[in-house]
C-alpha cells in the first residue's frame, strides 16, 4: 500500500500564494489518483481537488476553481497543490489521499490518508 505525506503548510498573509507537497512512498503511485481535502476546525472534510494517475486529468471544487491548481510528477512521486491569493477561509488542516479510481470527491472513496499540513491564513 502507498503512504502519503503532506509537507507546505504554515502561516501566510491573505493574498499570498503557497505550493503543498503530497509525496508517496510504497507501491507504485501513477497507480492511484489522488486528491487533495481540508478540513477546517468545526467543519466536514471538503474535496479541493483531484488529479488522475498519469496527471493528464483534474477536476476541482467550484469554491477553488481558477485559485488552486493541481499537478503531479510521478517521477519524484509527487503531488502538488499550488494555492493562489490566499483567503481567510483557506485555512484548514490540508490532507492528500490516494484512490484507485478517478474523479472520487467524497472522503471514503479514497484508500489512503496522509496526516495532514496545516494551512493558516492572516489577515
Amino acid at each position: 500500500q502507498v503512504q502519503l505525506v503532506e509537507s507546505g503548510g504554515g502561516l501566510v498573509q491573505a493574498g499570498a500564494s503557497l505550493t503543498l507537497s503530497c509525496t508517496a512512498s510504497g507501491r507504485p503511485f501513477n497507480n492511484y489518483a489522488v486528491g487533495w481535502f481540508r478540513q477546517a476546525p468545526g467543519q466536514e472534510r471538503e474535496f479541493v481537488a483531484a488529479v488522475s494517475g498519469g496527471g493528464s486529468s483534474s477536476r476541482y471544487a467550484d469554491s477553488v476553481k481558477g485559485r488552486f491548481t493541481i499537478s503531479r510528477d510521478n517521477a519524484k512521486n509527487a503531488v502538488y497543490l499550488q494555492i493562489h491569493s490566499l483567503l481567510p477561509e483557506d485555512a484548514a488542516l490540508y490532507y492528500c489521499a490516494a484512490a484507485f479510481d478517478f474523479p472520487r470527491v467524497r472522503p471514503e472513496n479514497y484508500d489512503v490518508w496522509g496526516q495532514g499540513t496545516r494551512v493558516t491564513v492572516s489577515s
